[in-house]
């Protein structure tokens, strides 16, 4: 039994998580200006068609499993872009949440039919929202419908964790990852690699290098130290910093390959903020009075919000459509 997802409806069980995807294609022959279709499965077990989902494997995180459903149900290859409205019903009588994002198709194996799916679909947008058979599926397809159409994802990391500084007798540049770091580290080789990219940059930090050595041996891809995406040295302007760091990307997005980068958490926000749509660096929205980068009196500095502060290990998936950032979703 299926139903919406209410205060009063929801049983005293565990919840059932589970991740999928809005997967799309340009239709006609994918010039600009040309739509999209976007694939649906047919599940006989149901008799429904829906948007490719499944559950969460012990200790996955759900964007992964997007991308493992995804492979598995349609037999397409898709890149993750932008997060789109998880989807909160009751499933055999147990809560369910669906966590989906938008995911461009990259290749497919050629799909064969089998007892969970025996049928596909690829669709136009509107199309696919006549057919699917619970409204919470055609609610993610008008969302992923208002987006703009995303030419690029990238990855911005930062650093896992290297103990404290202040335990470090050496250059904090060469503090290495601590134990928890190194974990943390295992953790983003199974991430990053779902953008497939081209490129993996550093700042030049040790920490920073450390933190994509794991992503950079699964995908035997070189780390490139690029000084831009460092924290301020003594003397240096945070915002000039910042505005370099966020114009570097915005360089990386318009050649429209992906590119993971490793940077540092000085840095992270401010570059998210002013990407997120603010045209000076000096006044950032959506931060609090007196929250700065850094505590240097006099200095220069750059505001951020708190949404986008950082922990160690974690990081973002940045969309974009030619030079403008369209998401930011911590991943």
């Amino acid at each position: 039994m299926r139903g919406c997802w209410g205060a009063n409806a929801v049983p005293d069980r565990t919840v059932v998580r589970a991740a999928g995807g809005v997967v799309w294609r340009p239709s006609g022959d994918g010039v600009e200006g040309d739509g999209v279709e976007v694939c649906l499965v047919h599940r006989p077990r149901y008799d429904d068609w829906s948007l490719p989902k499944g559950k969460l494997d012990p200790g996955e995180p759900a964007l992964l499993a997007a991308v493992r459903e995804v492979a598995e149900e349609a037999d397409v290859r898709a890149v993750p872009q932008v997060r789109l409205p998880s989807a909160r019903y009751v499933s055999d009588g147990r809560p369910k949440v669906v966590d989906y994002w938008s995911l461009r198709a990259v290749g497919a194996g050629g799909f064969q039919p089998d007892t969970e799916v025996d049928l596909l679909r690829w669709l136009p947008v509107d199309e696919a929202v006549r057919l699917v058979s619970y409204p919470h599926d055609a609610t993610v397809l008008r969302s992923f419908a208002a987006l703009p159409r995303v030419t690029v994802t990238l990855a911005l990391l930062r650093h896992a964790s290297a103990g404290r500084r202040a335990t470090w007798s050496g250059p904090d540049t060469a503090r290495p990852l601590d134990d928890v770091g190194r974990a943390q580290a295992l953790d983003l080789a199974r991430l990053v690699p779902l953008i497939q990219p081209v490129r993996l940059l550093s700042a030049s930090a040790r920490r920073c290098v450390q933190t994509l050595d794991p992503a950079a041996e699964r995908l035997d891809l070189p780390i490139e130290v690029d000084g831009v995406f460092d924290e301020p040295v003594p003397g240096q302007l945070r915002t000039e910093c910042v505005l370099a760091a966020a114009s570097r990307l915005v360089e990386l997005a318009v050649a429209g390959e992906p590119v993971a980068v490793c940077s540092q958490g000085r840095v992270i926000p401010g570059v998210l903020a002013l990407l997120a749509g603010s045209a000076d660096a000096g006044d950032v929205p959506g931060a609090d009075v007196g929250d700065v980068i850094g505590p240097d009196a006099g200095a220069a500095t750059l505001p951020v919000p708190h949404g986008f502060a950082t922990p160690k290990g974690g990081g973002w998936l940045l969309a974009f459509a030619a030079d403008r950032l369209v998401a930011a979703d911590p991943w």
